[in-house]
């Protein structure tokens, strides 16, 4: 068995897998990490190596406890990864990104693929058919943005993600709402609709923290899955140990 983690700006998130096979999710914050490591492998004791993705500060107290209970694997830019990396910069893009490139590569083969990421942040990420990773956008997420209006204004509430009830707000919050979530499904619908312009047979997987709530709102075909990041750890994990 395998434990994947995730180590985001605000939330651990962690999957216990057999093979490709996801058992448990968990979701916990950096100062629960001794307790819920220590349940998880007493809920789990055949896991024998753990695979992290860090893009929040270090966790030096979740890192000491998985090193004590197996195997340590840190995913970095220097592991083997199934696409060639075209990014102009690639020393500045980030593990995260690559994890979920290289997922969508390795679970959707031969296809021209757009990975969102709807998180602390919003991240684009495309591969073509070819599979080689191109780039992609990278913009504030529905928090932020509801952070930026209350921390830059004098006197707009701070608010938390919400689905307007009406296009027309006619309150200041019902304002904010419409502002916040129309101005993100445009946004991703606008992108989706660009990428479906250039290439043809696009797939498109939206994950992340809010994934779900917006994937009910979107028009375009997706595939909504929040897992998708740590179910592309399990997945390199797996590439890496056959090309080995």
């Amino acid at each position: 068995m395998l434990l994947a983690v995730d180590i985001g700006n605000t939330k651990i998130k962690a999957a216990v897998f057999e093979d490709d096979v996801l058992l448990e999710r968990f979701v916990f914050d950096k100062n629960d990490t001794e307790v819920t490591i220590e349940n998880i492998f007493k809920s789990y004791t055949e896991i024998t190596v753990s695979v992290i993705s860090s893009v929040g500060k270090d966790a030096p107290e979740l890192l000491l406890e998985l090193g004590k209970r197996g195997r340590l694997v840190m995913i970095d830019r220097d592991l083997k990864y199934p696409f060639t990396n075209k990014y102009a910069t690639p020393a500045t893009l980030g593990v995260d990104r690559m994890v979920l490139s290289a997922g969508a590569v390795l679970l959707y083969p031969g296809k021209n693929r757009l990975v969102i990421d709807a998180g602390t942040c919003v991240t684009y990420d495309f591969i073509d058919s070819n599979d080689n990773y191109l780039g992609g956008a990278i913009s504030p997420g529905l928090q932020l943005r509801y952070n930026a209006m209350h921390n830059f204004t004098a006197k707009l509430p701070l608010l938390y993600p919400e689905m307007p009830k009406e296009y027309i707000g006619d309150t200041t919050a019902g304002s904010m709402h419409s502002g916040v979530v129309n101005g993100m499904l445009y946004e991703l619908e606008g992108f989706v609709e660009q990428y479906n312009e250039q290439y043809q047979g696009l797939t498109i997987i939206l994950t992340g923290g809010d994934a779900d709530f917006l994937a009910k709102r979107l028009k375009n075909t997706i595939f909504a899955n929040s897992n998708f990041l740590l179910e592309s750890l399990n997945l390199l994990y797996l590439y890496t140990i056959k090309n080995d």
